[in-house]
């Protein structure tokens, strides 16, 4: 039983520390994942909407010193519990995602490892039974190093989880998982496969004849039957989906995303959400773009915002460029401040940087 319970007590605990300096690294990325589960549609608790980057640092802080703490036996009593209650909520939170289909990805581990809804669950569970094992056999727990040593590295832990956080949020996460990172093309990511799996489709007639309902599933072939219908469609197996799928440069109701991502020296200013864009950042970028477009670079702004809110951006901060259209959890996925700037060359992302490092813009001259 001593082995069991300290078996168990290594496994949530590093993977405690693992799921939650992920998410630490892209505190921002988790805070959107909380604003889904807020929405009016999932928990409907829109008054946390505001607070949910502060709630996403301090969970991910949190779970991570948990980890630490289970691992050293520091707090056995305060940190099993903690443990035991988050882990319930989120086993609940998963459960009522899963079984409603209302998010589907949980962003337990953020764009590092995509689990289902139902995957998120049964992870849950199983640390449930971890902990559960913990709990009951608590008395196996021995804490390793002195008390005094325990409480350094306890309080050095939550110190370096603070500068750590306070890093990403000031530029960009260390480590970038998402199908925009550096060194991937734009372009590549949207294609298909020529071997790529096809949606797979079940299609449910029903047939009313003189009174009778007839119910007939079939693959997509018109039954040979009498009598009005009407037919329910349902997928079965979803097809291929290319890691990007939601990416457009739009201008006056026109797509310019194949002439822009075929172009060589391409900078692309990015602000989601002009009306909740940092003030400060456009004047770094107003900067750094007047000296790109000086050293021969074509330079457009993407937006999800509208163009009467853009021109009036461009207006106030004399801003030589024009934006283009993109949705908005694209321009989110892509890069996670906002206002920031990428370069790409042929649809290749060369550059990404946060708008307080605009002046680290490495340019070249193309004239």
């Amino acid at each position: 039983m001593k082995q069991i319970v300290n078996l168990s007590r290594i496994l949530v605990g590093v993977l405690f520390i693992i799921s939650g300096l992920i998410k630490l690294n892209d505190p921002v990325g988790f805070s959107f994942k909380l604003k889904e589960y807020f929405a009016p549609e999932v928990l409907n608790l829109e008054l946390f909407i505001p607070f949910a980057l502060f709630i996403a640092i301090f969970v991910v802080i949190f779970e991570v010193m948990l980890g630490i703490m289970l691992l050293l036996g520091y707090a056995k009593r305060f940190t099993i519990w903690s443990s035991l209650l988050m882990i319930i909520f989120f086993t609940f939170l998963t459960f009522y995602s899963a079984y409603y289909n209302k998010v589907t990805d949980c962003g337990c581990f953020g764009d590092a490892i995509k689990l289902t809804p139902w995957e998120s669950f049964s992870k849950d569970i199983v640390l449930l039974i971890l902990l559960l094992i913990i709990y009951f056999g608590r008395n196996f727990i021995q804490p390793i190093f002195t008390a005094n040593l325990r409480k350094i590295i306890v309080y050095i832990s939550f110190i370096a989880c603070m500068v750590f956080g306070y890093y990403v949020l000031q530029h960009l996460p260390v480590i970038d998982f998402r199908p925009y990172k550096i060194g991937a093309n734009i372009t590549e990511g949207m294609s298909y496969p020529p071997n790529a799996a096809q949606p797979i489709f079940e299609y449910r007639w029903t047939f009313t004849h003189n009174g009778a309902e007839k119910v007939i599933v079939t693959n997509g072939n018109f039954p040979k039957e009498e009598g009005e219908y009407t037919v329910e469609t349902i997928m079965i197996q979803e097809g291929y989906e290319p890691p990007i799928h939601d990416f457009t440069m739009e201008r006056d109701g026109e797509d310019f995303s194949t002439d822009l991502l075929e172009k060589d020296n391409l900078i692309v200013v990015i602000s989601y959400s002009i009306s909740n864009s940092e003030a400060e950042g456009f004047v770094n970028i107003k900067e750094v773009t007047d000296k790109a477009i000086k050293n021969g670079y074509k330079v457009i702004g993407l937006s999800a915002s509208s163009p009467e809110l853009t021109e009036a951006l461009t207006k106030k901060y004399q801003l030589n460029f024009d934006f283009y259209f993109c949705d908005e959890t694209a321009l989110k996925t892509i890069i996670r401040s906002n206002p920031s700037l990428i370069e790409l060359q042929k649809g290749t992302i060369v550059q990404k940087l946060h708008w307080n490092d605009a002046s680290k813009l490495k340019l070249s001259n193309n004239k």
